[in-house]
C-alpha cells in the first residue's frame, strides 16, 4: 500500500499574496492587523514561500512550482490544494470555491500541463454546483486516507455534504462525517486544520468534535485503519498544529511538513510519538498563517501520478 503520500507537490508562487475579508467571514485563523501594509506583507510571504521551496527540495521532494499571474489579482493562490486534486487512477479533479474572490484561482493552463506531464486521462470539475451554493474545498475539505479508501470530513460552509457525497461516488471513498467547533463555537472551515494523516499516524484535535458518538467514530476509524493517533489541543490546532502532510523523498523516506509555529507547539512527548513514525520537517511561514488563515499543508496541491506511469 502506502498510496497515502507522495513524493511530487505542486506549489503556486503567489503575485499579489494578501489578506482576503471574504474568506475571513468564516475562518478564524485570519488576522487583518497590519493587512494594509501590502508591499511589505507580499515580500515577506514571496520569502516565505521560496524558502519552503528550497526547504522541501533540500529533502528531495519534487516541487512544481507554477507563478502566480499577475492580473486578476489572487489573494490566495498560494493555496491550490483547495481547487486541484490529482489520483492514481489517471483522474484530475477541480473544486467549488466558497469564496467568489477565490474562484479566479482555478486555471486550466496548469490542469493542461498537469495533463500532458503525466498522462491523466479523465478531468472532471465540480465547479457548476458554485450556482447551487454546494462547496467542496478540495483537500482542505477532505483528508483522504487513499490506502484505505476513506475519506474524513468535518461539515461547514465551505464543505457540502451532497458534493462530498458526489467525489465519494466518483473516485469510490467511504466517508466519515463529522461537526468540529472552534472555541468560540463556530464551524471549523475546513477538515484540515484540526486534523492530518499519515500512512500510519494521526495528529487530531478530538476537542473539537463536540458530539460524543461523532467523536468515537472518528477514532474507532482512525484505530481501524492502523494508525497512531495524537492528539492536539485547541491551543496546538490555532497554532497550525492540525494543518501539517506527510510526503516522502524520491527515496522514499517519509517527511511530516509542518509549520515552524506548529512544531514549537507541540510537547516533547508529542514530537517524540511523530519521530517513531516520519521524520520532520518545519518551516517558518508567519506572514502566510497570519493573513492568509493557512498554513503550510494548505500551499501543497499533492500530485499523484496515474498509475501507468
Amino acid at each position: 500500500m502506502n498510496k497515502t503520500i507522495t513524493d511530487t507537490i505542486l506549489m503556486v508562487r503567489p503575485a499579489n499574496f494578501g489578506y482576503n475579508a471574504e474568506t475571513a467571514e468564516n475562518n478564524s485563523f485570519q488576522s487583518n492587523d497590519g493587512a494594509d501594509q501590502l508591499d511589505k506583507i507580499r515580500a515577506a510571504a514571496l520569502g516565505e514561500f521560496d524558502n519552503m521551496v528550497t526547504e522541501l527540495r533540500r529533502y528531495d521532494i519534487e516541487v512544481i512550482v507554477i507563478e502566480d499571474t499577475d492580473s486578476p489579482i489572487k489573494n490566495d493562490a498560494v493555496f491550490p490544494n483547495n481547487w486541484l486534486s490529482t489520483h492514481s487512477n489517471g483522474h484530475i479533479i477541480t473544486y467549488p470555491m466558497y469564496a467568489e474572490s477565490r474562484r479566479i484561482e482555478r486555471r486550466e493552463d496548469i490542469v493542461d500541463q498537469l495533463t500532458q506531464s503525466y498522462g491523466y486521462n479523465k478531468r472532471y470539475g465540480f465547479e457548476y454546483l458554485e450556482a447551487d451554493e454546494q462547496f467542496l474545498e478540495g483537500t482542505g475539505s477532505m483528508i483522504i486516507d487513499r490506502d484505505y479508501g476513506f475519506i474524513y470530513a468535518c461539515l461547514s460552509p465551505r464543505t457540502d455534504i451532497r458534493t462530498l457525497e458526489k467525489f465519494a461516488v466518483l473516485e469510490r471513498y467511504r466517508k466519515l462525517i463529522f461537526h468540529a467547533y472552534d472555541r468560540n463555537g463556530e464551524l471549523i472551515y475546513h477538515t484540515n486544520v484540526m486534523m492530518a494523516l499519515g500512512v500510519d499516524i494521526a495528529i487530531v484535535c478530538l476537542d473539537t468534535v463536540t458530539d460524543v458518538g461523532e467523536r468515537q467514530e472518528l477514532v474507532k476509524a482512525l484505530e481501524e485503519s492502523n494508525k497512531t493517533i495524537i492528539e492536539i489541543s485547541l491551543d496546538q490546532m490555532e497554532q497550525f498544529a492540525g494543518n501539517m502532510l506527510q510526503v516522502k523523498s524520491k527515496l522514499g523516506e517519509k517527511y511530516l511538513v509542518m509549520s515552524q509555529a506548529a512544531f514549537d507547539s507541540l510537547k516533547i512527548k508529542q514530537i517524540d510519538t511523530i519521530q517513531n513514525h516520519s521524520k520532520i520537517i518545519s518551516i517558518p511561514i508567519p506572514t502566510i498563517e497570519k493573513y492568509g488563515g493557512g498554513s503550510v499543508r494548505c500551499m501543497m496541491a499533492e500530485i499523484y501520478k496515474p498509475d501507468n506511469q
